[in-house]
């Protein structure tokens, strides 16, 4: 089995104890990183390396950045999202990667936030998720294993939400951004937990650091994994590493992982 895991961990710098020892400890093949919140010389490339992973680094100055980290070697590397001339934000890189007869071409996703609806914030999340469409409907024409993954910043639906009147006006939530969702995935891609976990209502992969969030349960569903047919094909198990979140200094979000039949 080969597995793909995707994380926010809310700046690797400030919570690379609890990175290296969720590595050490789930042994993922390939782990997608969001909101890295460094430039790529301040990456910890090296600590990282010394568990056995290639990185593939997009960074900014305190702030978005992605990373790649695959146990086999990462080619074809791609920095940015086409089609968002003069868009520097660090939010997408993707590079293929093989594990036997698998080859898989992965991608790391850190989509805008999108508040206050209304304002730019809002117009720039739609158009991103308008480019993301346009270019995942290139990949699936390449007709190969691809796996998109990361923290889109949507809450795809009711069940997806603690408390779904309280996020009616949230960009999250917003209809716009659900609609794009699905028009993405829609494509012919599969969003491989809710595939695989059907009848789980209330099953998240973040709680916000205020108002007792963690304690009280009260989450969101927004990093989710988007498979090709060709991935899907080979889709075995999809999980939420939920108890990374209790742990000291932890990120607001958790990881999210996938096995492919290798």
């Amino acid at each position: 089995m080969v597995k793909i895991a995707t994380w926010n961990v809310n700046s690797v710098r400030a919570r690379l104890p609890n990175v290296l020892g969720w590595l050490k400890e789930t042994a993922p093949d390939v782990v997608l990183l969001q909101e890295i919140k460094c430039q790529v010389e301040t990456f910890p490339r090296l600590e990282i390396e010394d568990l056995g992973y290639n990185c593939a680094v997009v960074g900014q100055k305190s702030y978005n950045g992605v990373a790649i980290l695959s146990r086999s070697p990462l080619e074809d590397i791609t920095e940015r999202l086409p089609g968002g001339e003069g868009d520097d934000h660090a939010r997408y890189v993707e590079a293929v990667t093989a594990f036997g007869d698998l080859v898989v071409r992965v991608a790391s996703i850190y989509l805008p936030n999108g508040n206050p609806v209304g304002t730019e914030k809002y117009e720039y999340k739609l158009r991103w998720l308008d480019r993301l469409h346009d270019h995942a409907e290139r990949l699936l024409a390449l007709e190969e294993a691809v796996v998109l993954g990361g923290d889109y910043n949507v809450i795809p639906s009711d069940d997806d939400v603690y408390d779904p009147e309280a996020w009616i006006g949230d960009a999250l939530f917003k209809p716009e951004s659900r609609a794009a969702f699905r028009r993405v995935v829609n494509l012919g891609y599969t969003e491989a937990f809710r595939t695989l976990h059907p009848n789980e209502p209330h099953r998240y992969t973040f709680w916000d650091y205020t108002a007792g969030c963690w304690q009280k349960d009260f989450g969101l569903r927004i990093d989710h994994l988007l498979l090709s047919p060709q991935a899907t094909d080979r889709l075995k198990a999809c999980d939420i590493d939920k108890k990374e979140r209790g742990r000291e200094k932890a990120s607001d979000h958790v990881p999210i992982w996938c096995e492919l039949a290798g």
